[in-house]
């Protein structure tokens, strides 16, 4: 059921991962990690479709939901670091329609952060998948009035307002731009939206038993669309996969996801795209506090998220990256020069130890390693 390797000094990250299936009932997952610019982690194992017995095997790719916002946030660092937008700059500056409704002074940092008042779409959810009508819902729609949209995570929203950020300085879309100057020159196994012949090696999601619920949304009588019983039929479907959302709409291999974080903090293979001062700034804290969705204290910077007391990314207290919607695990540690991704197709709401288990491994495991 368990394939893959660790380098010397790992080997209970391995035994821990076993131990996911055999104790925690692990259906599918992967779990890759670089140390030092190299790959020392890469497991793979169990079922990737449930329905018909397909095992997940090395190629296998998943999506990754919130996971994706990472990626995305890197797009804008590249812009930053190119000088064509800055996180002070008020978004309308980029998109004037956006001015609407007393919207023109929300910044870019304050759309990254969660802080724009437009964590759902007033309009409804009926053109989930078209960028351009969900993005001019927002452009009209004016902040929310309710004190906890100040500070409320952005769940899908933000993948159109960044989304449309991107396209209005650079001309691609989130997605194309991501694979041009991340993916492509560092070999990554990471799409935001999943190419048409590439989705047969896509995991099935398998939901959670029971009624998903989205607290303040649930409230207010806004559900997100995506976690609503009976959504899996829309994680699992060819259009969802196609549509490049670039807050939830990512698809990877653990491998190429580990990766990518490595790239951030330094040479991959040679390569590196973002330099050393912008990553500085897109781990710089821009909010903390107690998030009204989770109850609990989070903390971001430029569309990272940050270590808080919870720990959820790591140990490490300069830890960096983003967690994916029912369990998964994306991450940099900058002190240990370690990054990781954990991908796993069975959601689950409520405690979850699975990735945390394996991160305790991979502490130790980067502590007794490290230069």
């Amino acid at each position: 059921m368990i394939n893959g390797w660790t380098a010397a000094g790992f080997e209970d990250v391995a035994g821990v991962f076993e131990l996911n299936f055999a104790d925690r009932g692990e259906l599918g997952a992967a779990f890759a990690a670089y140390q030092h610019g190299q790959l020392v982690v890469d497991l793979w194992g169990g079922t990737a479709d449930r329905e018909t017995g397909r095992a997940w095997d090395r190629d296998t790719i998943q999506l990754m939901f919130s996971g994706t916002k990472g990626l995305a946030s890197a797009g804008v660092l590249l812009l930053m670091q190119r000088g064509q937008v800055s996180l002070d700059d008020p978004l309308s500056r980029y998109w004037p329609a956006f001015a609407a409704e007393g919207k023109d002074a929300i910044t870019i940092a304050e759309v990254l952060s969660h802080q724009a008042r437009l964590p759902w779409v007033e309009a409804g959810y009926a053109d989930l998948l078209d960028h351009d009508v969900m993005s001019a819902h927002l452009a009209a729609q004016a902040p929310a009035a309710d004190p906890r949209a100040a500070f409320m995570y952005h769940a899908i929203t933000w993948g159109w307002l960044v989304d449309e950020l991107v396209r209005r300085v650079d001309g691609r879309t989130v997605s194309r731009f991501f694979a041009e100057e991340f993916a492509v020159p560092l070999g990554l196994e990471v799409w935001i939206g999943l190419p048409e012949e590439l989705q047969w090696r896509a995991a099935t999601m398998v939901a959670p038993d029971g009624v998903l619920v989205d607290g303040p949304w649930t409230e207010l009588n806004r559900p997100n669309p995506l976690w609503v019983p009976g959504a899996e039929k829309i994680w699992n479907s060819f259009e969802y996969g196609s549509a490049g959302l670039a807050a939830v709409g990512g698809f990877a291999t653990a491998r190429g996801m580990a990766r990518f974080y490595a790239s951030l903090l330094g040479e991959v293979d040679g390569v590196r795209v973002l330099t050393p001062e912008t990553i500085e700034l897109g781990r710089q804290e821009i909010r903390r506090g107690i998030e009204p969705t989770w109850g609990s204290e989070i903390a971001y910077g430029a569309g990272f998220e940050l270590q808080t007391p919870d720990a959820r990314l790591g140990a490490p207290a300069d830890t960096f990256g983003h967690a994916g919607a029912g369990g998964s695990r994306h991450a940099a540690w900058p002190s240990r020069e370690t990054a990781y991704s954990y991908l796993m197709n069975e959601v689950r709401v409520g405690p979850d130890d699975r990735s945390l288990t394996l991160l305790s491994a991979l502490s130790r495991g980067s502590r007794a390693t490290a230069r």
